[in-house]
């Protein structure tokens, strides 16, 4: 069976006046159907961007995107979304097929309308939908993310933190996507609020039958959805592992690296730190982007030639220790 989502050496850098960034840089992995994957790693490792460039929301200043983005749907066949016409996204593609979830999207929210007119507009304009059938689908989300129908008339100004995660859950899966990317879900959300959200997104992905992309930092919220790890690091993907694999032997010294600096309740361990520091994406080094900060450097190596993917024990390591 095909995948949902490939990815083939896909690159997308910001023009800036300091120099070009490199936020994805050269990207290659698939995404199987109902699978969730987590991609991880520190800030300004290129996840969010690489998130926006799949479901296709660039920015203005960006300069150049290249690669492919396979998209295998059963209605629309295979369909490359860096080749897709804008219109043809947004009429197609985006929420329809592929929709997000975004980063302190709880605050995305326009204060000064309620939440039915902001859950309607999108069908009423993509699906060309009465305003009673639009609100009919509206309140069948908002019961499916365990909100009450009222929740429609409210203003997100009265809503909890955690009821506003779901509204924006509930916009995101209301037009029944195949994938739904989720750029840090639970992020300015207290403990157990994410807790009852990361309940909610497994439950919605079994009942839909939905893949996710989850973008996060938080290594440990990472484990409680993830069929597979992707470790990003300065706009590359270093390591791609099933989630069990990572977490019992992760290859890449980056993923060692994290996971040495995640504390645990399950047995007492000295908290390790990354040493130096994040690489500017305008200028990275050569070679493997990790080798300043790698306790394993191969000296004449590690620092002049860029490492290949290979397969290592289940997982896809770019490493030169392989």
């Amino acid at each position: 069976m095909p995948p949902l989502l490939e990815m083939r050496n896909v690159k997308m850098y910001y023009g800036t006046s300091r120099g070009t960034v490199k936020a994805v840089d050269g990207i290659s992995f698939r995404l199987e159907r109902g699978e969730a994957v987590a991609l991880v790693g520190e800030s300004g490792s290129g996840k969010s961007s690489l998130a926006f460039t799949i479901i296709r929301l660039l920015p203005r200043n960006v300069a150049e995107v290249g690669g492919e983005i396979l998209f295998y749907d059963d209605e629309l066949g295979v369909v490359d979304l860096m080749k897709m016409p804008e219109d043809e996204i947004r009429r197609k593609i985006r929420w329809k097929k592929i929709s997000m979830v975004f980063q302190a999207s709880m605050n995305a929210l326009n204060p000064i309308l309620r939440v039915q007119d902001q859950m309607i507009e999108p069908l009423v304009l993509h699906l060309g939908l009465s305003k009673q059938e639009a609100v009919k689908i509206a309140e069948e989300a908002l019961r499916s993310v365990g909100l009450a129908r009222d929740v429609l008339m409210r203003y997100p100004f009265e809503l909890s933190g955690g009821m506003k995660q779901r509204v924006v859950i509930a916009m995101a899966i209301m037009m029944r996507p195949r994938l739904v990317i989720l750029d840090e879900p639970t992020s300015a959300l207290d403990v157990i609020t994410q807790a009852n959200i990361m309940n909610l997104l497994k439950e919605l992905k079994t009942k839909f039958d939905l893949s996710y992309i989850l973008i996060t930092h938080d290594i440990a919220l990472a484990s409680e959805i993830a069929d597979k790890i992707g470790v990003m690091y300065a706009g590359k993907l270093v390591e791609v592992a099933p989630a069990d694999v990572f977490f019992r032997k992760p290859k890449h010294p980056y993923s060692q690296k994290l996971l040495a600096a995640m504390p645990t309740l399950r047995e007492e361990k000295t908290i390790e730190h990354i040493p130096g520091d994040v690489p500017s994406l305008i200028n990275p080094p050569s070679g493997c982007r990790f080798h300043p900060r790698c306790p394993y450097v191969i000296k004449g190596k590690c620092e002049k030639e860029e490492p290949a993917t290979k397969e290592v024990e289940g997982s896809l390591v770019a490493c030169w220790l392989y």
